[in-house]
This record gives structure tokens, C-alpha cells and sequence, in this order.
């Protein structure tokens, strides 16, 4: 989820943007183990994981839904209104914008 980001981020760390500045690199680790917590659905043992992360392709544009081959399979309690709360609280780790700059060329 959210790969441009990752991607960026892995050339920060590569070029040592990091190395001086450990309240920005804590802060950070913080914010992308919260995101993966919500989307991964932690807090319930993991049971909403592939709906999670349908959720967000879906958010995307890059999935009509977030159903799976198993109808049981639905996000977890809460797992929804976690995965806005990260939305709101960390906007800049999203590649939203990059996606939908692009949508329309992956999808033909």
C-alpha cells in the first residue's frame, strides 16, 4: 500500500536523509506502523488483512469493492473508521494523487 511513498522513503533512507534528524525517523516509523496496523488490521488478530487493503485499492480507483472469494471475509469492526482515521491524520504517506494521475493509463 501507498508504494511511491514507501519508494521515496527507501531513497531517503539510502541517501542518509535520516541519519541526523532521529525525532523526524520516529516519528515517521510511528506513522507507518500505525497506517499498517489499521490496514493489516491488527488489532483483531489480522482477520480484516486482505479486506484492508482492498479497502484502500479501492479508495484508489483501483478496485470496484473490497469482496473476496470468501463472503465471510469483510473488514473487521472499527477496521473502517481506522483506515479514515489514517487517511485524515497522515495524508502525506499517500500516493492517492499518484495513482489518480495515472488511473486511467494502468487501467486500459
Amino acid at each position: 500500500m501507498w508504494t511511491r511513498k514507501a519508494v521515496e522513503l527507501l531513497e531517503n533512507v539510502h541517501c542518509g536523509k535520516f541519519d541526523a534528524d532521529t525525532r523526524t525517523t520516529l516519528t515517521l516509523a510511528h506513522q507507518i506502523t500505525d497506517s499498517n496496523a489499521a490496514f493489516f488490521d491488527a488489532a483483531n488478530n489480522f482477520a480484516g488483512c486482505i479486506t484492508g487493503l482492498h479497502e484502500v485499492l479501492r479508495r484508489q480507483g483501483l478496485l470496484e469493492g473490497i469482496w473476496t472469494l470468501n463472503p465471510d471475509e469483510v473488514l473487521s469492526p472499527g477496521q473502517k473508521e481506522e483506515i479514515d482515521r489514517i487517511y485524515r491524520a497522515y495524508p502525506h504517506l499517500n500516493d492517492d494523487a499518484f495513482v489518480a494521475e495515472n488511473l486511467d493509463k494502468w487501467l486500459k
